[in-house]
């Protein structure tokens, strides 16, 4: 191989153009790629912390469901609680009205069997003056007696 003038300028022109591009254009281009880096791991880091953020999220979530749940189960247990005691109440109630109706409508009939034996006996009362009487205006006969008594009899 022959060492030239040829060949001295193309390494001279080489070596401007490794300078050049080592001082002017290889920093621009490792700038270029270092920011490239800073963002795709701050875009990683991103991502992490998002995926991070959303499993956070996910437990809060179902620890609000959870809660959600337990309250509504409260709620309804203490639906079920207030309706049980109405319906307590309720039954208590109509029993009391129930027995005090009862005891209203024992005390009429008490009342009516006394008015209607007040009333029997004021009959009877009557029917044995009539009877008295008519026996007395009649001559005593043992058989007009006796059928005197069976019409009685059949009065009552």
């Amino acid at each position: 191989m022959e060492f030239n003038a040829t060949l001295i300028g193309e390494m001279i022109a080489f070596a401007i153009l490794i300078w050049f591009c080592v001082h002017f254009i290889w920093p621009h281009i490792t700038k270029a790629i270092e920011e490239r880096q800073l963002k795709i791991a701050e875009g990683l880091n991103a991502a992490e912390r998002a995926h991070a953020e959303l499993k956070e999220a996910d437990n809060k979530v179902a620890a609000e469901i959870k809660q959600a749940r337990q309250q509504a189960a409260e709620i309804i247990d203490r639906a079920q609680q207030q309706a049980n005691q109405i319906l307590d109440k309720a039954r208590a109630d109509a029993v009391s009205e129930i027995n005090r109706l009862k005891a209203v409508a024992q005390d009429d009939i008490a009342s009516m069997a006394q008015r209607a034996r007040e009333d029997l006996r004021e009959r009877v009362g009557a029917l044995a003056v009539q009877g008295a009487s008519k026996i007395v205006q009649r001559e005593i006969d043992p058989a007009a007696h006796r059928a005197l008594l069976d019409q009685l009899a059949t009065e009552i």
